[in-house]
C-alpha cells in the first residue's frame, strides 16, 4: 500500500491519509483514521473514525477485527486534524461516499 493516499469524500474535497506505523510512538494530537485494505483502484474503506488523541489507540480494537474479518491486509491509514469540527465534518464526508461496513451498525 502507498504510504500516503488521497481519499475523496462525497463532497468532492480529497483528504490525504498516511499510512499508519503501528510500532512508532503516536503524537498524542486529534486525528481522522480509515481502516482499509488496498484494492484494484485504491482501498477499500472498512471504517472511518476519529479521536481526540491518537496515541490513545482507539483504532486498535477496530483494526482487530477488520484484520479477523477481512484479512490481514486490513491497515490504519491518518489525518491529523486537531480540531474537532473539522474531523467530525470529514469523518461524515466520508461516511457518506463510502458506507463502509464496519460502520453500518454505528
Amino acid at each position: 500500500m502507498a504510504r500516503q493516499i488521497e481519499i475523496a469524500g462525497k463532497s468532492g474535497a480529497l483528504y490525504r491519509y498516511t499510512a499508519l506505523e503501528e510500532d512508532r510512538i503516536l503524537p498524542p494530537a486529534g486525528a481522522n483514521y480509515v481502516i482499509c485494505k488496498p484494492a484494484e483502484r485504491g482501498v477499500d474503506i472498512l471504517f472511518v473514525g476519529e479521536t481526540d488523541s491518537l496515541a490513545r489507540l482507539a483504532w486498535r480494537e477496530q483494526l482487530a477485527y477488520a484484520r479477523d474479518t477481512y484479512g490481514d491486509e486490513a491497515n490504519v491509514l491518518t489525518r491529523l486534524n486537531v480540531r474537532s469540527a473539522v474531523r467530525l465534518a470529514e469523518q461524515e464526508d466520508l461516511l457518506e461516499e463510502y458506507r463502509p461496513p464496519m460502520n453500518a451498525g454505528a
